[in-house]
């Protein structure tokens, strides 16, 4: 067994976007669970790293994108999430947490092998994440009560595949580092 790291998909965020309205109520319902495993992760000393959309501002920098998040009209659905001192940072652009960033890279300097993914949004950037650590034979591990959705159906069918295609442990988040 290796080293399990939480990654924190794309909720440091404006919600100013096409599908805000739709994925807010998800994030709302989401987060004390998220909040609750990002807090567990950090008492037992499980590296931290966030992925976050760099929404199309290629000047940003991780504290830009917090700062922006932050001082937004939705603050408080970003603010219980807020990356402490030791948390790692990675910018991407498109869905999958490695499509062209340095995050393989990154996991394999520090020897983790197994990824736990929360976060946003379940049927497009946590199931392209999932799979694309599938294919770098990286353990995966979903909790469904810590990723929100847009689509509830899809999201349903979203982890489904994960867990069928992809190997993909899919639980509680109440289940890890309790």
């Amino acid at each position: 067994m290796g080293k399990t790291a939480l990654i924190v998909i794309d909720m440091i965020n404006t919600y100013d976007h096409e599908d805000a309205d739709s994925l807010i109520p998800s994030v709302e319902s989401v987060l004390p669970r998220a909040t609750g495993l990002l807090e567990r992760a950090r008492r037992r000393g499980v590296p931290v790293i966030y992925v976050n959309d760099n929404f199309g501002e290629w000047r940003s920098h991780h504290g830009e994108i917090l700062d922006k998040a932050l001082s937004g009209p939705h603050s408080r659905l970003v603010e219980p999430l807020r990356p402490d001192d030791s948390s790692l940072f990675v910018v991407k652009a498109r869905h999958s947490v490695f499509f062209e960033t340095p995050l393989t890279y990154l996991l394999h300097q520090q020897g983790i092998d197994r990824l736990v993914l929360c976060g946003q949004v379940t049927e497009q950037c946590v199931l392209y994440s999932a799979l694309d650590a599938h294919i770098r034979h990286l353990e995966v591990i979903v909790p469904r009560d810590a990723v929100a959705h847009i689509h509830a159906d899809l999201a349903d069918a979203a982890l489904r595949m994960m867990e069928r295609n992809m190997g993909a442990r899919v639980c509680d988040s109440g289940e890890l580092w309790t």
